[in-house]
């Protein structure tokens, strides 16, 4: 058993007390550097395959070794539900409840940063009496109960890289949206509300263009709330956009330097575009006019064909020129791993020089021994805490010394 790691047995009545930030045994010990946002202490009840675990590392990065399918995706999910939205695998809640097991799952946190310590917890019941059963989850900072997880943005940011996103550059439009939309919920954890709001708002359109029978008065009322949220999805987006996009083409410290190639991005969108030049009250009418004179079309086609839903996070390999999705599947990685490093940097210079935590997963795959390293020597720099798994513990030696080792296996650490 790894230092810092405990496994318990408790039978807990209730889920509150799961999120409870007073937890059975030692208290979390401090985090080496103060300026660092860290967990101090982890821990997850009948989450995935953990029956039962709490870790509390001490150094800044953290790798977790161990074969395929132990668990170690597992545990980084449950550090991404610290933070607003369905975590990095967006899995439905009721699915994440350990395997014959009770049908409940809860992670909390003891964290750590320059404000101070927060608990946080999370957790999902098949219990809950409410009208969202099943899909809504519990969140609590410091006991006291939230209304939904956008809360946990102001105490908690994270990024994560994982083999999925992979062919991010490649894959569907919807990918690279999300992608964006979570750079964009590390500085407004509302985002993703609206974002929400705006996609039930059209699936409720949708259902009422297909019923042909609708009652115009309502529908214009659902377009005309369509047309407020999103705008102001398209909006945060551009922010966001523009501060990242002058992080990279600024290129301090320059990422090519480092092993990594920087990534000249554009945001396509309507709305977007429009509200380049025009106002936000201008952009709302305009595309409440154009969801109005769209029905018959959009009613054939099953869908609505405009918004920003249908928007698109545009990247080319800087140094070649080419498009992200002509490039080889290494130059690819590295162009992910080069952006994702400007989003952490971006967000620790607008958060008073506190990085978010990392999470990345199978890290080592598709870069070579010398970008490796040099990934290495920018997350020290980084000052950030990082997690990172992999099957070999090889290809994390030169972290030797400077991070905590775990091995995972079934669903616990040694």
């Amino acid at each position: 058993m790894a230092p810092g790691t405990t496994r318990f047995n408790v039978k807990f009545p209730r889920l509150e007390t799961i999120l409870s930030p007073v937890l059975p045994g030692p208290e979390p010990r401090k985090i080496r550097l103060a300026q660092t946002l860290a967990i101090a202490q982890l821990t997850l009840t009948d989450f995935r395959n953990y029956t039962a675990l709490r870790v509390a590392p001490e150094a800044r990065m953290v790798v977790l070794s161990g074969p395929n399918g132990a668990g170690k995706t597992n545990l980084l999910e449950a550090v991404s539900l610290l933070s607003p939205g369905r975590g990095l695998r967006r899995s439905p809640f009721c699915e994440l409840a350990r395997q014959g097991g009770p049908e409940r799952w809860a992670v909390a946190a003891h964290t750590q940063g320059p404000l101070g310590a927060v608990s946080l917890g999370t957790g999902w019941s098949g219990a809950q009496d409410d009208s969202e059963a099943g899909h809504a989850r519990q969140v609590s900072i410091d006991g006291v109960k939230q209304k939904s997880s956008g809360s946990l943005g102001s105490y908690f940011n994270v990024l994560w890289l994982t083999p999925a996103m992979d062919r991010l550059f490649s894959g569907p439009a919807s990918d690279r949206r999300r992608f964006l939309d979570r750079l964009v919920m590390a500085f407004d954890g509302a985002h993703g509300g609206r974002v929400g709001t705006f996609e039930r708002l059209m699936r409720e359109r949708n259902r009422l263009l297909e019923a042909r029978s609708h009652d115009a008065a309502w529908l214009s009322g659902v377009e005309a709330q369509m047309a407020e949220f999103g705008v102001a999805v398209a909006a945060a987006r551009i922010q966001a956009f523009e501060a990242l996009a002058e992080r990279i083409h600024g290129r301090e410290p320059a990422p090519e330097a480092q092993g990594f190639p920087w990534a000249d991005i554009r945001l396509d969108g309507e709305l977007e575009t429009a509200l380049a030049s025009t106002s936000a009250v201008e952009v709302e009418d305009q595309y409440r006019t154009m969801l109005s004179d769209s029905r018959k079309r959009d009613a054939a086609a099953g869908r609505t064909l405009s918004g920003p839903h249908r928007s698109d996070l545009v990247v080319h390999h800087g140094p070649k020129g080419v498009p992200a999705k002509q490039c080889s599947t290494g130059e690819q990685k590295a162009l992910l791993v080069s952006t994702i490093l400007a989003q952490a940097r971006l967000i620790k210079s607008l958060e008073a020089g506190t990085a978010p935590v990392l999470l990345l997963d199978e890290i080592a795959a598709h870069l070579d021994a010398a970008r490796r390293a040099a990934l290495f020597e920018v997350l020290e720099e980084l000052q950030a805490q990082v997690w990172m798994t992999g099957t070999e513990d090889g290809l994390f030696e030169p972290l030797a010394g400077r991070a905590e080792f775990y091995r995972v296996e079934d669903g616990a650490l040694a």
